[in-house]
C-alpha cells in the first residue's frame, strides 16, 4: 500500500471590504480547472479583473469561470489550452488580448507532479515534467512579453518549495520547479528595465487535486518527507492565490525577480 499525502479541509477565500486592486486590469491565469489555479482566478476575478480561465480541462476552467461571474459579477470566461503546446499559447494570448484590448496579468499556474523513487522514473514522465511545468511556463510567457511590454504588467509562475531545495522522491518535479525558478529570475532581469516584473511563488504542500494524487514508494524513508513539512496541516489554495494576487498587484511594484516562499517554514 502506498503512502498518501495528508490533507485538510479548505476554507472559504477571504478578500478585505473595498480590495478592487485589479479593477480595469485584464489577467490570464492557467490551471485554472482547479486547486491553485481556480483560487487564483477567482481571487483576481474578486478585486475587479477581467480573467480568462485556461486549463486543458476545459470544463472545469468553465466552471471557474462561471462562478467568478455569478460570485463576484465578474468578466470572466474560459478557453482549452495545453500549455504544453508551444504554438497553442501564442494563440491564447493573442486571441485574449484581441478581445481585451491589453494584458495587464499572466499567472502561470498550470502544472503536474509525479513522485516516486527517482531511480525507476520513466522517462515519458520525466519528458511531461519538463513539458508543462517549465517548458509551458516559457511558452506562456514568450507569447505574452509583447502584450506586457505594452502595458508595463508582470508575470507571477508557479514554482514550489521543490524548486529551492533538494526534495526526496521529486527529482523530476523538483527539476522543473527549480528552471521555472531560474525561468522567472532571467525574465525578470531581461526585462525589468523595459517596465516587465516576473516573479515566482514558491508553495510547500498544498490541499489540491494535485496532493490528493500524490504517492510514495512502498519503502519510503519518512524522516525525508518529515524534513518538509515543520506545521501540521497543508495550505489552502486560497492562502496561495492571496500571495499571488499581492504580487500581481501594483501593491508590489518594487518586487521584481522574487521567489517568495508560503511554506510553513519548509525552506527556513
Amino acid at each position: 500500500m502506498r503512502a498518501k499525502c495528508p490533507l485538510m479541509k479548505g476554507t472559504e477565500m477571504q478578500v478585505s471590504e473595498g480590495m478592487r486592486r485589479f479593477e480595469g486590469k485584464n489577467a490570464i491565469v492557467s490551471g485554472a480547472a482547479s486547486g491553485i489555479g481556480r483560487a487564483t482566478a477567482l481571487r483576481l476575478a474578486a478585486e475587479g479583473a477581467r480573467v480568462l480561465c485556461v486549463d486543458i480541462d476545459e470544463s472545469g476552467a468553465t466552471s471557474t469561470a462561471n462562478e467568478a461571474a455569478n460570485q463576484y459579477d465578474a468578466n470572466a470566461t474560459a478557453a482549452a489550452l495545453n500549455v504544453a503546446d508551444a504554438a497553442a499559447c501564442k494563440r491564447t494570448i493573442d486571441a485574449a488580448v484581441e478581445q481585451f484590448g491589453t494584458l495587464d496579468v499572466l499567472c502561470n499556474i498550470a502544472g503536474i507532479g509525479v513522485y516516486g523513487d527517482s531511480s525507476q522514473l520513466a522517462i515519458e514522465d520525466w519528458d511531461r515534467l519538463i513539458a508543462v511545468n517549465l517548458s509551458g511556463t516559457f511558452y506562456m510567457s514568450q507569447a505574452a512579453i509583447p502584450h506586457l511590454l505594452a502595458s508595463h504588467g508582470n508575470i507571477v509562475n508557479m514554482a514550489s518549495a521543490a524548486g529551492l531545495v533538494g526534495t526526496a522522491y521529486a527529482a523530476g518535479y523538483a527539476a522543473s520547479k527549480g528552471g521555472v525558478v531560474l525561468l522567472t529570475r532571467s525574465l525578470a532581469v531581461e526585462f525589468g528595465r523595459k517596465g516587465i516584473r516576473v516573479n515566482c511563488v514558491c508553495p510547500g504542500g498544498v490541499d489540491t487535486p494535485l496532493s490528493h494524487s500524490v504517492t510514495f514508494p512502498d519503502d519510503l524513508d519518512e524522516k525525508l518527507l518529515h524534513r518538509m513539512q515543520l506545521v501540521d496541516r497543508l495550505a489552502r489554495p486560497e492562502e496561495i492565490a492571496a500571495m499571488i494576487a499581492y504580487v500581481a498587484s501594483d501593491e508590489a511594484k518594487y518586487v521584481n525577480g522574487a521567489a517568495l516562499s508560503i511554506d510553513g517554514g519548509q525552506v527556513a
